[in-house]
C-alpha cells in the first residue's frame, strides 16, 4: 500500500551551517547560540483526493487500481451499509443472515479507498480503470463471490463526483451494450458510513500472491481508453473434443513464467492455445468465471471440465493437475501413487518399431526404442534413457532399497533401475508399459 510522499528539509543543518563561520570565531568568549528545536523540519504533503468503489472482493481491486499512475493509495475497506463498527466478520455474517430472509439490514460492500494526485491523474481516468477492471452487470455478485457484500459501488463525496460517475456509466453502457452485454447494475451512491478493514487484507495479494495476478472484467474497452481489446477465440480453430486454453493478461509475471516454463517446451498430445481475452470461444462454457490469470481451462466438448488457477513454477503440481484429467485409473495409480502393473500385462512390452517412448502428459522422450531389450521380467525394459529425460530416487518401501526413476519433465513414477542390464551401460530400466506412450518416427520419403 503506497503512501502519501513527505519531502523533509532539515532547519537545523541549514541553521548550523549558516552561523558555523561565527561561531568559530567567538568560541572562546561566547556561549553556543541557543537553538530551541534541534530535530525541526519543514513539511511539505503533496495534494490528494479519494474516491470510494466497490469491485467484488477488493483483494484483486486493491492490485488493480494501485497500479494507475498517479495513485498514491488504495486501502481495502467496507461502505454502503448500516454498520458503523463492521468487521470482516460481521459482513460475513450479516450476508449470510441476508439470504437465509433473517435479516433486513442493509450490509456493507467490500470497498477499496483510492487515494490519488489529481495534479497526475484524472478522476475519469479512475473510473474508466474501474468500469473496465470487473463485470459491472452482475449484481450482487463478482466472478465466483456471491451476495449484496460483492455488489459493484460507485461511492461519491461531491456532486461532481455523482455527474461523473453517472457520465462514464451511460458511455460505458453504450461500449457493453454493442458488444451484446447485459445492463450495468453497478450502485452509485453517496458515502456513508466507511470502515478501514482489518491489516490482513491490505495489500492482500502482495502478501499472498500465490502465482497468480488479478484478471480484467467483461473484455470490453472504456471508448476511447488506451486500453487494448483482444479478440475472442474461435471455436472453429480449436479441438472441440479436448483442449487446453490458458487465459492470460497483460503484465503479469506469473504468465510469463508459465509460457517460459511449460508452455513455450508444449509437446504433449492435447492442443493448447493462449488468450488474453477472459471469455471462452463463442458457443463454448466456462463453469464460472475467471478471476486470475494465468488460469488454465480444459474443455472437453465445448464445456470446461477443470482449470489450474495461478502459476508459481511448480512444474509437477501442473502436471499432476493435468494427469489426473488425461490418464486412466490405472494409469494415475502407477504415476502418482507409485503404483505396479501386474508383470507381462502392461503396454509397449512387445513395441520394436523406430520411435520414442514419451511421457503419456508432457509428451517429453523418455527412451529410444534401439536402447529397449528384451529382459524376460514382464516390463519393458531399457539400457539407456533420454540424455536429461529422468531423474533418480533412493526407494526404501516394501523392505528394499532401489532406485527410483521418474519423469524429470512430469515428475511422474515410471518405474526402478537395476544393475544388470546389457552392455554398455549395464542398467536395466525397468519401466511400466501403462505410463509410456509410443511415438514411431516419421516414415522416410
Amino acid at each position: 500500500m503506497r503512501r502519501p510522499q513527505i519531502y523533509k528539509i532539515s532547519f537545523s543543518k541549514w541553521l548550523i551551517a549558516f552561523l558555523l563561520p561565527f561561531t568559530l570565531s567567538l568560541q572562546s568568549c561566547a556561549k553556543e547560540p541557543e537553538m530551541t528545536n534541534q530535530n525541526e523540519t519543514v513539511n511539505s504533503t503533496i495534494e490528494s483526493k479519494s474516491i470510494v468503489l466497490g469491485m467484488g472482493c477488493f483483494w484483486g481491486a486493491e492490485k488493480r487500481l494501485s497500479e494507475v499512475n498517479g495513485v498514491i493509495d488504495v486501502e481495502s475497506g467496507y461502505a454502503g451499509g448500516d454498520d458503523i463498527n463492521a468487521g470482516y466478520q460481521d459482513v460475513l455474517g450479516l450476508e449470510q443472515r441476508i439470504q437465509m430472509g433473517l435479516s433486513t439490514k442493509r450490509n456493507h460492500a467490500e470497498v477499496i479507498k483510492v487515494t490519488y494526485n489529481p495534479s497526475m491523474v484524472e478522476l475519469k481516468t479512475i473510473l474508466i480503470k474501474f468500469w473496465e477492471n470487473h463485470n459491472p452487470t452482475q449484481g450482487n455478485r463478482q466472478g465466483n463471490d456471491v451476495g449484496t457484500n460483492y455488489r459493484s459501488a460507485i461511492y461519491y463525496q461531491t456532486d461532481d463526483e455523482k455527474s461523473l460517475a453517472e457520465e462514464t456509466k451511460k458511455v460505458y453502457q453504450q461500449a457493453l451494450s454493442k458488444a451484446g452485454k447485459p445492463e450495468i447494475t453497478t450502485e452509485i451512491a453517496p458515502l456513508k458510513n466507511y470502515i478501514s478493514a482489518e491489516e490482513y487484507h491490505q495489500d492482500y495479494l502482495q502478501k499472498n500472491p500465490n502465482g497468480y495476478c488479478g484478471l480484467g472484467g467483461t473484455g470490453v474497452a472504456y471508448p476511447g481508453s488506451e486500453t487494448k481489446t483482444h479478440p475472442r477465440l474461435e471455436a472453429s480453430s480449436l479441438n472441440k473434443e479436448r483442449q487446453l486454453i490458458v487465459f492470460e493478461a497483460e503484465d503479469c509475471p506469473y504468465c510469463e513464467k508459465f509460457k517460459k516454463d511449460i508452455l513455450n517446451t508444449w509437446k504433449a498430445e492435447t492442443p493448447i492455445i493462449a488468450t488474453l481475452n477472459p471469455q471462452a470461444p463463442e458457443s463454448w462454457k466456462l463453469q464460472k468465471a475467471l478471476f486470475a490469470t494465468p488460469t488454465i481451462v480444459l474443455f472437453e466438448n465445448g464445456k470446461e471440465v477443470s482449470r489450474y488457477t495461478g502459476y508459481n513454477g511448480d512444474k509437477s503440481r501442473f502436471w499432476k493437475w493435468l494427469g489426473f484429467r488425461l490418464l486412466t485409473p490405472e494409469q494415475r495409480k502407477i504415476a502418482f501413487e507409485e503404483g505396479t502393473e501386474m508383470p507381462f500385462t502392461g503396454s509397449h512390452l512387445d513395441e520394436t518399431r523406430p520411435g520414442y517412448f514419451v511421457d503419456p502428459i508432457t509428451g517429453a522422450n523418455l527412451f529410444r526404442s534401439d536402447t529397449k531389450f528384451k529382459s524376460g521380467t514382464g516390463w519393458p525394459s531399457f539400457f539407456n534413457p533420454v540424455e536429461g529425460a529422468i531423474t533418480e530416487h533412493t526407494d526404501n518401501s516394501l523392505g528394499m532399497s532401489r532406485v527410483e526413476v521418474r519423469s524429470a519433465s512430469s515428475g511422474i513414477h515410471l518405474g526402478h533401475v537395476f544393475n544388470d542390464g546389457p552392455a554398455p551401460t549395464y542398467k536395466r530400466y525397468c519401466i511400466n508399459g501403462n505410463v509410456l506412450k509410443f511415438v514411431p518416427d516419421e516414415p522416410t520419403k
